[in-house]
């Protein structure tokens, strides 16, 4: 999950600016380090826009609002996973459950696979399928 690579990120902005402040060179290391953030988070698939992002050490609200916004995007996306999981295993309970019932009605019935199929809401195929799996 790209929210990860984001709270990583929250995580550990201080602690780069605090030691950047007692650094020589540390407009250079600032960009450096900014460069490099901005990369990540184009490589973990980001969709924010960092385009005026130019200093850790500047734009660390930006960057910090930024962050958050795409850790709560990847949450809600993982709820919709989650959701459509759940929605995808429903369907295939459901449809072994019609399957399990075609084939008691195969089994103990002289009915044919149409009327099968239209009481279990199955496809006649399928129905025909489950008639041969019975007989062998």
């Amino acid at each position: 999950m790209l929210a990860e690579g984001p709270l990583f990120i929250l995580r550990n902005i201080d602690f780069l600016r605090c030691n950047l402040a007692g650094t020589l060179n540390k407009e250079h290391i600032d960009k450096v380090i900014t460069r490099w953030i901005k990369r990540h988070l184009q490589r973990l698939g980001a969709e924010v826009n960092l385009e005026q992002l130019n200093s850790l050490v500047e734009d660390k609200d930006m960057l910090a609002e930024n962050l958050e916004n795409l850790v709560q995007k990847e949450r809600q996306q993982g709820r919709q996973e989650g959701r459509q999981e759940e929605r995808q295993e429903a369907e295939q309970r459901a449809l072994e459950s019609k399957r399990n019932a075609a084939r008691k009605l195969i089994a103990r019935t002289e009915m044919d696979d149409q009327t099968i199929a239209a009481i279990e809401e199955l496809p006649v195929e399928e129905v025909e399928r489950l008639r041969a799996e019975t007989q062998h």
